[in-house]
């Protein structure tokens, strides 16, 4: 099974890097997560047609279940995720993806962003977004064990999802 984390905070090496990949090997503990933290590419989000940004978009469309990760910028998620997003075809551009919205933010205020505002742009470009929103305190995620439930709780039903999508494509 193919996994990949797509993080789309601005700074580098970031607390959602961090929690996007504690979430991905607690949905999938038996595979090693491809991460593509998109600060990485820089300006290249912006033109169409980069070889490195082309790459990562059919290494994302190719996976199985995709972690998609952003801290919670003005109640939504990041611009930099946006432009990656915008590289794909709509409708059709993660079929066959398992997708996961995972946000984080400094309170409980912006909790169903998630499931509000990102999950409906993942469904728009064809990924299978039937799992829950996971939106994460950005200072105790790594302690207060948030992720553990939810990954104990949608594991088998994340697994059960990418293989009859395996089976589609």
């Amino acid at each position: 099974m193919t996994v990949t984390v797509v993080v789309g905070n601005p700074k580098p090496a970031s607390r959602t890097l961090t929690a996007a990949r504690l979430v991905a090997a607690g949905l999938r503990p038996d595979v090693e997560p491809e991460v593509i933290d998109l600060v990485s590419f820089g300006a290249s989000l912006l033109s169409w047609g980069d070889p490195e940004v082309a790459a990562a978009v059919r290494a994302v469309a190719d996976s199985e279940v995709v972690v998609f990760a952003s801290p919670t910028f003005k109640a939504t998620y990041t611009g930099l995720l946006k432009l990656f997003l915008e590289q794909f075809e709509g409708g059709t551009g993660l079929a066959d993806v398992v997708a996961v919205p995972l946000m984080l933010g400094a309170g409980p205020a912006h909790a169903l962003a998630p499931d509000l505002l990102l999950k409906p742009v993942l469904v728009e470009l064809g990924a299978t977004a039937a799992l829950p929103g996971l939106y994460l305190s950005d200072s105790t995620f790594s302690e207060d064990g948030a992720i553990e439930r939810y990954t104990e709780r949608w594991r088998p039903v994340a697994a059960a999802l990418a293989s009859k999508a395996a089976d589609h494509a």
